[in-house]
């Protein structure tokens, strides 16, 4: 297929919080070396930060050296944490952690409250202010490669093809994008960055990663009851002490209250629903109050990654880079990862913009992105909470007490590391081996369903274009999914997007409903036998976050 090209130095795939930052470095050394250089980032949601989720405090540590006068330039960061609290929940009662007790990552002091929606968008204009050019609505769907086997770019999706494969009147197609260097930084479980990984075996001596699912929403609370500037978190109840999880409520400015609650997906019940028991959640007598009387205005989730230093993967192939959450950066004790994120694109962008100052014409792995990587802050960061999420398959009292001897004592200076004890999608038990468990249904206030849930995401894709919730086998879900675990994608999913129904015969059949997807990519993630593969739908698809 003949396709139009374009041609640029730094091609960037993803307008988060670590592609953002990294275009924006890489124009600010260009400014100051007077050096021609072009940037473009392809963002797949509609508008920048219309795909962007998270609780979130940030730490604003990268911010500081990136754009070390935010404040003045009007950063939407207004609700510094003034209050903090932790509490192990129990069915009926909570007891309470003192914030003196916490380890020193989980301390909140000098942070802040917001949308990082909002926080992408505001940088965004700080990158198009650089003449870096973003372009949203369009999905990297395909990685371009040289004849010697280098990254040389990305093709966005192809638009107007129906669910056959046929293109229709309105078929345009992709756009080839050329670049010297192309970054990746999709976020967690991105499609292109899952293939790249295979393709050069990024994973070759890291630990398999490990995931959980987080679940969110926004509410207009009770003026009475809103305390901005609080944040607090909780472990326990209403997971048992074998799943990993927990939540948090944090009070923004304008009576708005984040809650949310992160499933690690490493759970082994297949009955287990991670969004019903976040409803249940919020009917605990610790956490309702916050709620009666309010009104829930977004909805959404999104995987993210928790395994930490020893899951990184080689952070460079022959022609780009891995950032952010792409690579797995988060730092699960802070419960952060936006520093992290926006830190590792600025040091992958200095690298780059050194070599093309230098003459690069691409195709090479940057070397001294991983070694800027393994001498900055990120990794020590990463290095002191390495061991906290593996120690939580002692259970949730076993790591609970192995976290404050690692973090508070030995502060994250132990002599060893610890591993994962399994990759999540094999961590299913058959479905015999549990009780069903009986969710309560919702009341409409406090606890809803997820098709309601899913409005209030603002998602939409266009419903004549191919499914891109791919099986690589058919028969998989009846024969292995269906009869050894009772469809789990029914429950795993906080979409409603898997169903099984009958078909005309009166058999079995699993039924995907693409129109529902919020990009989460826990399905791709749990599915035990990897049998589906999230792949990017046509540009503009997907959520629509306001403020999330």
């Amino acid at each position: 297929m003949e396709r139009e090209s374009m041609e640029y130095d730094v091609v960037i795939v993803g307008a988060g919080p670590s592609g953002l930052a990294a275009a924006i470095r890489l124009k600010q050394l260009a400014q100051e070396n007077d050096h021609d250089l072009s940037v473009c980032i392809l963002e797949k949601g509609s508008e920048v930060g219309a795909h962007i989720l998270s609780g979130a405090v940030v730490e604003t540590r990268a911010l500081d050296e990136l754009i070390p006068n935010w404040k003045e330039k009007g950063a939407p960061l207004n609700t510094p944490v003034n209050k903090e609290k932790f509490l192990f929940l129990r069915e009926k009662g909570s007891i309470g952690l003192p914030s003196f007790m916490l380890p020193p990552a989980m301390h909140n002091a000098g942070n802040y409250i917001i949308s990082l929606g909002n926080l992408c968008r505001w940088l965004a204009e700080q990158a198009e202010d650089l003449e870096v050019e973003i372009f949203p609505g369009f999905a990297a769907a395909e990685v371009l490669f040289t004849d010697d086997g280098a990254v040389k770019g990305v093709i966005t999706g192809d638009m107007g093809i129906d669910k056959e494969g046929n293109q229709t009147d309105a078929f345009e197609p992709g756009i080839e994008l050329h670049a010297k260097y192309t970054f990746l930084a999709e976020g967690c479980r991105g499609s292109l960055g899952k293939q790249i990984m295979a393709q050069f075996d990024l994973r070759e001596g890291a630990q398999p990663q490990t995931y959980g699912i987080g679940i969110k929403e926004l509410w207009e609370v009770d003026p009475s009851k809103h305390e901005q500037g609080l944040v607090v978190h909780t472990a326990g109840w209403p997971l048992g002490s074998k799943t990993y999880g927990g939540s948090f409520l944090y009070h923004l400015e304008d009576n708005q209250v984040s809650v949310g609650f992160v499933v690690g997906l490493d759970y082994q019940n297949p009955w287990m629903s991670p969004f019903n028991e976040f409803q249940r959640f919020k009917t605990h007598p610790q956490i309702r109050p916050t709620f009666d009387g309010g009104r829930r205005v977004a909805y959404g989730a999104r995987a993210l990654n928790e395994g930490g230093l020893q899951c990184l993967p080689k952070l460079v192939f022959p022609g780009g880079v891995l950032v952010g959450c792409e690579a797995g950066t988060l730092n699960m004790p802070k419960i952060k990862g936006t520093h992290t994120a926006m830190k590792s694109g600025m040091l992958a962008a200095e690298a780059a913009f050194t070599a093309l100052k230098e003459g690069s014409m691409g195709g090479d792995e940057l070397s001294a992105y991983p070694a800027a990587f393994n001498e900055s802050w990120v990794y020590q960061e990463l290095k002191q909470a390495r061991n906290v999420r593996p120690s939580f398959k002692w259970g949730l009292w076993g790591g609970t007490l192995y976290t404050g001897l690692d973090q508070t004592v030995l502060r994250g200076r132990a002599p060893w590391t610890l591993k994962h004890a399994h990759v999540d999608h094999e961590t299913l038990k058959p479905a015999v081996a549990y009780e069903e468990i009986k969710y309560p249904a919702p009341d409409g206030k406090i606890t809803f369903d997820r098709l309601s849930s899913v409005y209030l995401s603002g998602t939409n894709h266009e419903e004549n274009q191919p499914c891109h919730l791919t099986l690589k086998d058919d028969a998989v879900p009846i024969e292995v999914n269906l009869k050894k675990y009772q469809a789990p994608e029914q429950r795993y999913c906080p979409a409603g997007v898997y169903e099984i129904v009958e078909d005309e015969n009166l058999q079995p059949m699993l039924q995907i409903n693409a129109q529902n997807c919020v990009h989460c990519k826990t399905c791709d993630i749990k599915d035990p036998t990897q049998n589906i593969n999230w792949v990017t739908p046509q540009g503009g698809g997907g959520p629509n976050y306001p403020n999330m």
